[in-house]
């Protein structure tokens, strides 16, 4: 995050590794912090647009809510922001940094199927899309993402998002204002509401011990 205070929006920060897209871009929102955790969203549609720019046809990339990427299934890796500690929530934060990590390569001393829930991108036959490629078309889709967002507003952010969350039998989603997800039981009064904030203070998908996404 310390790049954050040092550079300005778009300032795009990139981790050469050979088993990983690693990468972060600066956001300066123009909002208050509490609807400008919203970008969050435009940035895993970008992130899950950059993926499926290289996905073999009938391939699934879908979302866990809020920020874990799957392939088939198979967990490759997520987003995660953050803000500055001080922010408050009225107001517009100085700086919001959204980044991500994108499993490329599945290291050679993991047996097949000693992990049926993870996955890599290799694995999933992506070819040669590597963690250049995945960042380069992460970056093309987060601009259209975002000039999508300011020329007619966030619902069709929220619309592409939605989209990619795993289908549940009789429930319809909305995301609220502040990006809390409100899940809504058809035929009931029963509301279910997932709060953003709280979701995003720990990456689901992380493995601190391991560096990278979860195995």
């Amino acid at each position: 995050m310390h790049i954050a205070e040092e550079s300005g929006a778009g300032t795009l920060t990139y981790v050469g590794r050979f088993d990983l897209a690693e990468f972060a871009v600066v956001l300066e929102p123009g909002e208050p912090l509490r609807t400008a955790r919203r970008a969050f969203y435009a940035g895993m549609v970008a992130l899950t647009d950059a993926l499926r720019a290289y996905a073999p046809p009938n391939k699934e990339i879908a979302i866990d809510w809020p920020d874990a990427i799957r392939v088939d299934g198979g967990l490759v890796g997520g987003g995660r922001l953050g803000w500055p500690s001080s922010a408050k929530e009225d107001e517009p934060p100085r700086w919001l940094v959204f980044g991500a990590m994108i499993r490329t390569v599945a290291m050679s001393d993991r047996e097949a199927g000693v992990y049926p829930l993870a996955s890599a991108l290799d694995q999933e036959g992506f070819g040669e899309a590597g963690a250049i490629q995945v960042t380069e078309s992460f970056v093309r889709h987060l601009m259209r993402a975002l000039d999508a967002w300011q020329a007619d507003g966030f619902d069709g952010i929220a619309r592409e998002f939605l989209s990619r969350l795993p289908c549940a039998r009789q429930t319809t989603y909305v995301i609220a204002d502040n990006g809390d997800l409100i899940a809504r039981r058809i035929g009931t009064n029963r509301t279910d509401r997932h709060d953003l904030k709280k979701g995003l203070l720990s990456p689901s998908w992380f493995d601190s011990i391991l560096g990278g996404p979860r195995l």
